[in-house]
């Protein structure tokens, strides 16, 4: 049976400013929701977002007002392991809240996996591969300070994708800083631009020819999100695969991009999708049509990073990668054993659940802060 659930906010800096589009992060307000269960077991799922309400339509403090006041009452007495009746219920009775809810189904199949002595990955299809590629994002906006930071990844071997931040300077101006830095670090490393929907159409046709031309290879949501029939359209002008991420809020869109051929990647990330299952149903459209994968983070800490591996471990095809380096971008653990990072690559952990154990004197400690 559902005996409680908590939910606790704990804000970290971050090792440096980190520009998007959309906002500026310093700090980064970690949403861990934690699940217990009348058999002693416990189960961990994280609600993580970017900037507040500058991303998206949930902050921290909504989901954490929304999980207490409206879906923890309604499936607190439940039982545990039947974990999609539970989801079923909230799904039916709440409305949007994609991050509230994939955080509560997280921590329902951690805890059943828990039980059942497994990895999350077996609960979600069984894992193909047990390391992940993982990009890291250079969001200074200054090019010899991502050109240095770029150098040091490749040196640590932690990182040989890059993926670069713009939109906020004018369009000739984020193409050169980009060019430069591909120029930098040329064959060793792949380059890829996000630019969190910046761009209007005219703009993107002449930046994602100039960005082609320079060998980037990979460019994300260059336009708004709703705006289908410009990324068919951008899609069908360029050789350069465009990625949707904005754009996805579930299997639906995943669906309606598909057979607009808006898109040839999808970005999947957990908590945009709504859950764990509806994510790996995302994928599934994508598969089926043909689409690319791209494993995409909300900057989450170690739960949030943890489950989307295990996830993004059952993919039979994942051809471009993740960028699951939340945890690396702030200056606290939450976890008593950090996630391992080695050889360009996140190993996905193999211990029951997600795989991970909170230390939570740290996380209260950061909740008083």
């Amino acid at each position: 049976m559902i005996q409680n659930i908590e939910v606790m906010l704990a804000s970290v800096p971050t090792i440096r400013p980190h520009k998007l589009s959309v906002a500026t992060m310093s700090t980064q307000t970690l949403v861990l929701v934690r699940v217990r269960c009348a058999d002693g077991i416990e189960g961990w799922g994280e609600a993580t977002t970017i900037g507040g309400l500058n991303y998206g339509e949930e902050s921290p403090e909504s989901i954490k007002t929304n999980i207490d006041t409206y879906i923890a009452p309604l499936i607190v007495g439940m039982e545990a392991s039947e974990v999609a009746k539970a989801m079923a219920k909230v799904r039916h009775v709440i409305q949007g809240n994609r991050f509230a809810k994939c955080a509560i189904e997280t921590a329902l199949l951690d805890a059943q996996a828990r039980r059942l002595g497994i990895p999350l990955s077996e609960l979600l299809g069984g894992r193909v591969r047990d390391e992940l590629p993982v990009a890291w994002t250079l969001a200074s906006g200054d090019t010899t300070k991502d050109i240095a930071e770029a150098e040091k990844m490749l040196d640590m071997r932690r990182h040989r994708i890059f993926k670069l931040k713009i939109g906020l300077r004018a369009v000739e101006d984020d193409v050169a800083h980009v060019i430069a830095i591909k120029k930098a670090v040329g064959d060793r490393a792949s380059v890829r631009v996000d630019v969190n929907q910046a761009w209007n159409e005219q703009e993107a046709m002449r930046a994602i020819a100039a960005l082609q031309d320079g060998g980037v290879d990979l460019i994300e949501q260059p336009v708004r999100a709703e705006n289908k029939a410009a990324m068919a359209r951008l899609a069908a002008a360029f050789a350069v695969p465009i990625m949707a991420d904005e754009a996805l809020h579930g299997p639906q869109d995943a669906y309606t991009m598909a057979t607009a051929s808006a898109a040839d990647v999808f970005a999947v990330k957990i908590t945009q999708s709504g859950g764990l299952l509806p994510a790996a149903q995302v994928a599934a459209v994508a598969q089926l049509a043909g689409v690319g994968l791209y494993g995409g983070t909300m900057l989450e800490g170690g739960v949030g990073t943890a489950a989307s591996a295990h996830l993004f471990s059952t993919f039979s095809s994942l051809a471009y990668g993740t960028e699951l380096f939340g945890p690396l971008l702030l200056t606290e653990e939450v976890l008593q054993e950090p996630l391992v990072y080695k050889n360009f690559m996140l190993q996905v952990p193999r211990k029951p659940g997600i795989g991970v154990d909170i230390d939570i004197e740290k996380v209260q400690r950061l909740q008083a802060r």
